[in-house]
């Protein structure tokens, strides 16, 4: 426990050191003026320009009326740095006024005491002071193991998103940016044989640790449930069966995904799928036509069993492609659903080749989103 005690009174200064003494604080510094104690703090004279290092001052008490610089404007210039203001400042006074003890508050002081020093008030200041900057460390400490806890979280939820497929007669590619630093968003991709190949992509409600679990526990079914079932009707079932299981007793959310699952068969050119309330997959045919693949059933997870899905299908003919999307990327599109799919049509069409740079462009660089696949 360090305190700096700043006084161009060396008589204040040793009153003030021995009551400190006395109360078993005796890590100690002095300073006789403002311009030394920024010095030491590492932000006056000629540590000015060095990068801010860890301060082991605890508290600061800190005279008001001091030549060249008073504490007030001291505090101020305190205040200014983010590994500096959490030092809790007392401001030491002769003063009366009530209007510069009101300003020294405001500046960013946490309390003060009057000269001359009473003792016992001294070390209760004292002891408040440093209790608050305990707390308020604590807090910060456990902030930040929460801030690195959702980094490994997000670096884990990247882990399982699939990789590309580059073949033949079959492509497949995403781009991923969460709006959040803990998303409720997954796509992925599985080769089922003969040609055939399961996309899903899915939307869990809100953002954050709650949502992000969901999603997790989706992913960690999601393998099995497409190989097993195939189909899409039979799967959007499945996950709605086993996203159920995650039943909590008084819970105040009702917790549910939109998702769209697609088979593709790439020797009969034929596409089936299932639109569990996720905004319409847009698929971009060779004569230019454009097919918005909408919704034919509820959300995921809002009832125990899905009733009157709408699996769908349909052929094509030569090279196309499939835009599939979240709702970020409407949301960053002004004007009406209908004006939102328009945009979309007109950006996502054309080539069928990859066009990452071109995508991140149009949709990333400059604004808000989440993801969108091809």
């Amino acid at each position: 426990m360090r305190i700096l005690i700043v006084d161009d009174n060396p008589t204040n200064v040793i009153i003030i050191r021995e009551i400190l003494k006395k109360e078993q604080y005796r890590d100690i510094v002095t300073a006789p003026s403002a311009l030394e104690m920024l010095e030491h703090l590492g932000i006056g004279g000629a540590t000015a320009d060095l990068r801010p290092k860890r301060i082991d001052i605890d508290l600061i008490l800190l005279d008001m009326m001091m030549p060249e610089m008073d504490g007030i404007e001291a505090c101020r210039i305190v205040q200014q740095y983010d590994h500096l203001k959490d030092i809790p400042i007392i401001m030491v006074t002769a003063v009366g006024d009530s209007k510069k003890l009101a300003e020294a508050l405001d500046v960013g002081a946490v309390d003060y005491v009057t000269k001359p020093i009473n003792k016992v008030e001294l070390m209760a200041r004292i002891r408040l002071a440093l209790r608050l900057k305990h707390e308020k460390d604590w807090h910060k400490e456990r902030e930040q193991r929460i801030h690195d806890e959702l980094k490994l979280a997000a670096k884990v939820q990247n882990a399982v998103l699939s990789s590309p497929i580059e073949e033949e007669r079959f492509e497949v590619h995403a781009l991923y940016q969460p709006s959040a630093e803990l998303a409720g968003d997954l796509y992925a991709w599985y080769d089922l044989g003969d040609g055939r190949y399961g996309i899903i992509l899915l939307d869990m409600m809100g953002h954050g640790i709650s949502s992000s679990l969901f999603c997790m526990f989706i992913a960690s079914v999601l393998k099995d449930t497409v190989t097993t079932y195939v189909e899409p009707e039979k799967v959007i079932q499945e996950l709605n069966r086993r996203f159920n299981q995650l039943h909590i007793e008084d819970q105040l959310i009702q917790y549910y995904f939109t998702a769209i699952y697609v088979v593709v068969d790439t020797r009969m050119k034929r596409v089936d799928y299932v639109n569990a309330g996720h905004p319409p997959a847009l698929f971009f045919s060779q004569d230019g036509t454009v097919m918005t693949l909408d919704q034919g059933c509820c959300p995921v997870g809002l009832f125990d069993r899905i009733h009157e899905m709408e699996p769908r299908s349909f052929t094509y003919e030569g090279e196309a492609h499939l835009a599939m999307y979240t709702d970020g990327l409407l949301e960053i599109v002004p004007g009406s659903h209908d004006d939102k799919l328009d945009f979309l049509k007109s950006r996502l069409g054309g080539s069928n080749l990859w066009r990452e740079e071109e995508m991140k462009q149009q949709f990333f660089c400059g604004g808000p989103g989440k993801r969108a696949g091809r």
